[in-house]
């Protein structure tokens, strides 16, 4: 612990021209008394600190004590800050080690990098969850990040539908989407997604084999861990994955005449895909007609869902078929007048 704090200490002071007593007790969370007292202990292990005495004084590093990383230019090193996300590395349980490998780089760069990590702060920022939800961070997110990492096999209960099942999983990633974590997992020789938040038990490898007796360490090793495809690409497998499951709920078709205004709006209460997808087939297909109206035959989840959706469109659009769909829009056509005397 004491020695995680003297190197820490050494890194704010390079990070930094000079530091107060009373900074270095706030970063450290420590008192200012510790604070001199782990400065007397560098000093003692040869690491050059010098205390300026006086009211503006402080501690600094003198005679170019720091490692420089000069390699980096001012457009990768704000790359590399920006590469974190906070509230993703916070969930998974990285936060320390992320502020730790931040630190570690802001105080090996050059005098004139080092505004890099304030810079990127203040210009972009993720907010992965969806609006008006509250995330929760599935509980063993943790562990099955620590297993990711690790390339350690994992045995999961998980919950699919209301039957709770068991699996082997040899965990390949995590994905965030709109505040939802997923692992992309493979199992049985193929790679499969699920939700996190429907794990109910993870244990890695390691701990289910714990007590067995003793093993060849290669043998062991073996057993823990899983040997990763190289031609694994994650972001490549979850956009694949990401369109079958939007095609695969797309299982009912509607037929509604648009407006000039509701071809614009299409995409914006519907699945955005389907939309533009039945939009460009039907301008294709013969275009608008005389009054500038477009009929497309859309692609959507079921008829409640596109009830629920498309009434979002108003006067913009007009359910055609199914019959039973425009009788539901009728009806709250009228319904909706009748407010309006």
């Amino acid at each position: 612990m004491r020695a995680a704090r003297l190197i820490k200490m050494v890194l704010l002071l390079q990070a930094r021209p000079s530091m107060t007593a009373a900074e270095l007790a706030r970063e450290l969370e420590v008192s200012e008394r510790t604070v001199a007292r782990d400065v007397l202990s560098l000093s003692e292990a040869g690491v050059p600190v010098y205390a300026d005495r006086g009211r503006a004084g402080g501690y600094r590093l003198i005679g170019g004590y720091r490692t420089r990383l000069t390699g980096l230019g001012r457009s990768e090193a704000e790359a590399l800050f920006l590469s974190g996300v906070p509230s993703a590395l916070r969930e998974m349980g990285l936060a320390d080690a992320a502020s730790a490998a931040r630190l570690k780089v802001s105080a090996a760069l050059l005098p004139e990098l080092r505004d890099a990590a304030t810079g990127v702060a203040q210009r972009f920022h993720l907010d992965a969850p969806a609006w008006y939800q509250e995330p929760e961070t599935p509980a063993l997110l943790p562990e099955i990040a620590d297993a990711v990492w690790d390339d350690r096999r994992i045995t999961a209960r998980y919950l699919r539908k209301d039957t709770e099942v068991e699996r082997e999983l040899e965990p390949y990633g995590l994905v965030l989407k709109a505040g939802v974590w997923y692992l992309a997992a493979r199992t049985e020789g193929d790679y499969r997604v699920y939700r996190v938040d429907r794990f109910t038990a993870v244990v890695a490898a390691a701990e289910r084999d714990s007590g067995t007796g003793a093993r060849d360490a290669g043998t062991e090793a073996a057993r823990e861990r899983f040997t990763r495809d190289a031609a694994f690409d994650l972001p490549a497998f979850w956009a694949e994955r990401a369109a079958q499951f939007a095609r695969s709920i797309l299982r009912e078709e509607v037929v509604l005449r648009l407006s000039a205004s509701g071809i614009r709006q299409l995409p914006y209460v519907t699945e955005r895909t389907a939309a533009r997808e039945a939009i460009a087939r039907a301008q294709s297909e013969g275009g608008p007609d005389e009054q500038g109206r477009l009929t497309v035959t859309l692609a959507v989840e079921s008829a409640d869902v596109a009830y629920a959706q498309l009434l979002a469109l108003g006067p913009e659009g007009e359910i055609l078929a199914p019959p039973e769909l425009r009788a539901r829009f009728a009806t709250a056509a009228h319904r909706t007048a009748a407010l309006y005397p």
